[in-house]
């Protein structure tokens, strides 16, 4: 199956690909710098880690599309995103994840994210049909949570940056979390994803909570981590393990 996948969307070509994103290294590159290095990609991360069943390809594609946007990793971004298309991502979930992490990993990463998208989206013949609107419809708020919420960042940092804590309110919770374009177990699941690809201990405990509420289950999260080994480095997995566990030991069976 991954070979398939591999045949039916190759690299995109230098010619295709905007000024500074690069297609992914083929094996001819790893082979001549770094062999072990091929070796690994395609006995354990290709040959198993995407094979592995506690969470689907579609979700491990949403996994590493967070992290590589998060890190600003472009090199490998083209091919992702077209694995992504490829495990049934579609383009307006596409378009959603880098709009939503523009939030919470900067707007010049979602920046050089959308340059790389437009070109796979061309190769694609992927049309603005096809992405969400700028604005529309919303899904429902929960009022008394976001309230609840609201309230108690009021409190702790209202009189430190009042701005911050209106944008936070006003921006994030109720209109991008409100956006149809991305379900909400998925908006939690990038989010968490990008937190923990960036290092962002502090900030896990909270979204990994609501991306369980949003459906997100304890198989599917130690999963999570387990792809963001790989597409993050082994220090922020370990990093972030302590935090997933206590979150998910304090929820309910």
């Amino acid at each position: 199956m991954i070979m398939a996948w591999a045949i039916a969307s190759p690299p995109l070509s230098g010619a295709e690909l905007p000024q500074g994103a690069q297609s992914m290294p083929i094996m001819d590159d790893m082979r001549a710098v770094a062999p072990a290095l091929g070796k690994y990609r395609e006995s354990v991360v290709l040959g198993d880690l995407w094979t592995r069943p506690g969470l689907s390809p579609r979700d491990r594609s949403l996994v590493t599309l967070a992290a590589l946007i998060a890190r600003n990793q472009t090199i490998e971004l083209a091919d992702h995103l077209g694995r992504a298309l490829d495990n049934g991502v579609t383009p307006a979930e596409i378009s959603e994840t880098i709009t939503h992490l523009a939030f919470y990993t900067g707007w010049a990463n979602a920046m050089s994210a959308v340059v790389v998208a437009r070109q796979v989206f061309a190769a694609r013949h992927i049309g603005t049909d096809q992405i969400p609107a700028a604005s529309g419809p919303q899904l429902k708020l929960d009022e008394a949570a976001e309230a609840q919420r609201a309230r108690r960042v009021g409190e702790q940092f209202g009189n430190i940056a009042p701005g911050l804590v209106q944008y936070t309110a006003d921006v994030l919770f109720r209109d991008l979390w409100l956006r149809p374009g991305l379900a909400p177990r998925d908006r939690s699941l990038v989010t968490v994803s990008a937190l923990v690809a960036t290092g962002q201990v502090a900030q896990i405990t909270y979204h990994l909570g609501r991306a369980m509420d949003n459906g997100l289950t304890r198989t599917e999260a130690g999963e999570m981590v387990t792809q963001l080994a790989f597409y993050a480095g082994w220090p922020n997995a370990f990093s972030a393990l302590p935090v997933v566990k206590d979150v998910i030991e304090k929820r309910p069976q």
